[in-house]
C-alpha cells in the first residue's frame, strides 16, 4: 500500500491552484471536472511529467459542514493542515516572504528538524520542514 494522494480544503480552487503554483512553486497535474467543482491535484515542479507513483496533493473544496469547524480549530490552535519538506527552509522562507507569504512561525529548531509555518491564504496554516544533514 502507497500513498496516492493527500489534500487541503480550501476555500477557491482556482485561487488555491494560482497559490500553489505560482508562489509555491508546485504543477499542475489533474483537472477534471466534479460536479460544481474539479478534481484538482498539483505535485512538485521537479517530479517527472508522468510519474505515476508520486504522491498528489488535492485541492479539496471546503464546501463539507465539517470543514468549517474543523480548520476554525486547526487554526486557532496553531496547527498546520499538513507539512511540506524543503531542503534549506531559510532559503524558502526568504523566497516566499518576498512573495508577500505570510508566516505565522519564523524558522525556528525543534528537535532533530527545523521549521516554519504560513498561512497559505486559502483557509490553512502549512508547515516547511527541513531535516539537516548531519554534521
Amino acid at each position: 500500500m502507497r500513498l496516492y494522494v493527500t489534500s487541503v480544503f480550501v476555500d477557491d480552487q482556482a485561487k488555491a491552484l494560482d497559490f500553489y503554483t505560482g508562489t509555491l512553486g508546485f504543477r499542475l497535474k489533474t483537472d477534471v471536472p466534479a460536479g460544481d467543482a474539479r478534481w484538482l491535484t498539483v505535485v512538485p515542479a521537479d517530479d517527472p511529467a508522468e510519474d505515476p507513483d508520486g504522491i498528489e496533493l488535492l485541492l479539496e473544496p471546503a464546501g463539507h459542514p465539517a470543514v468549517g469547524p474543523y480548520r476554525e480549530a486547526l487554526a486557532a490552535d496553531g496547527i498546520p493542515a499538513t507539512s511540506f519538506r524543503v531542503d534549506d527552509l531559510d532559503a524558502e522562507f526568504r523566497r516566499l516572504q518576498g512573495l508577500g507569504v505570510a508566516f505565522t512561525l519564523a524558522p525556528m529548531d525543534a528537535g532533530p528538524v527545523r521549521m516554519a509555518v504560513f498561512d497559505d491564504t486559502c483557509g490553512n496554516l502549512i508547515q516547511l520542514v527541513e531535516f539537516p544533514k548531519a554534521a
